[in-house]
């Protein structure tokens, strides 16, 4: 999927080029930076997102946005009309998500209830205008809740003991979280997107522990990896 991303914006740029050299000599007179031209820096990346990354919302929701911004640059609608919806589309999504996460469950928040069943208590990571290291050296992880405001987290399971599947909570907002995870298990995530996302590079393996990724990313992203 990676590649095919690589491949869309390279025939982009191409396109692009050849308008210009085109158009320079005096072959062809296209305009490229018609009204409204700016949108599609959210258009084509959302677009391509909807095909290539796994949390399809975060997308979806700016495919709508860049779609709705064109309309308004282009005369067809209101920028007005566009500040009244905005909110309610985004509120709309975001319920959405969470009717879906409802409906086919959240195997994080049972392993959190199980943990805490049991007495035990996931590992916290919080940085807010700073960074936070969290590094599992030879330890057994069952679980995680990661906070990233206004700065980053890294969370290193690389060298971690997963035995069994596990959980993580992340909430990215204006900020980022890294996770890096040992080979031998599978990775998946179930999260809300808001101007944001979580971008998921792990392999897919049979027959291995899971590690459940859930939570928001507001202006924010998770790297997993």
């Amino acid at each position: 999927m990676k590649q095919f991303k690589k491949f869309l914006w390279g025939v982009i740029l191409i396109a692009v080029g050849l308008l210009f050299a085109l158009n320079a000599l005096n072959i062809t007179n296209i305009n490229l930076f018609f009204d409204g031209w700016w949108t599609l820096f959210i258009i084509v990346p959302c677009s391509a997102g909807l095909i290539t990354e796994r949390d399809k919302m975060g997308n979806l929701l700016g495919l709508i946005i860049g779609v709705f911004l064109l309309f308004c640059s282009r005369g067809i609608l209101s920028f007005a009309l566009f500040w009244k919806l905005i909110i309610p589309v985004a509120i709309v999504m975001i319920g959405l998500k969470m009717v879906f996460s409802g409906v086919f469950g959240n195997k994080a928040n049972d392993i959190f209830s199980k943990m805490k069943n049991r007495g035990t208590q996931p590992v916290s990571g919080c940085a807010a205008f700073s960074g936070c290291d969290l590094n599992f050296n030879n330890e057994i992880f069952e679980g995680a809740e990661l906070t990233a405001a206004f700065g980053g987290v890294k969370c290193d399971l690389r060298n971690a003991i997963i035995n069994q599947d596990c959980a993580i909570r992340v909430h990215a907002v204006f900020g980022g979280i890294d996770i890096l995870v040992p080979d031998g298990v599978n990775v998946k995530t179930n999260t809300v997107s808001i101007f944001g996302g979580v971008s998921n590079k792990t392999a897919y393996e049979k027959n291995t522990p899971t590690i459940y990724v859930s939570g928001i990313c507001m202006f924010g992203g998770v790297d997993i990896k």
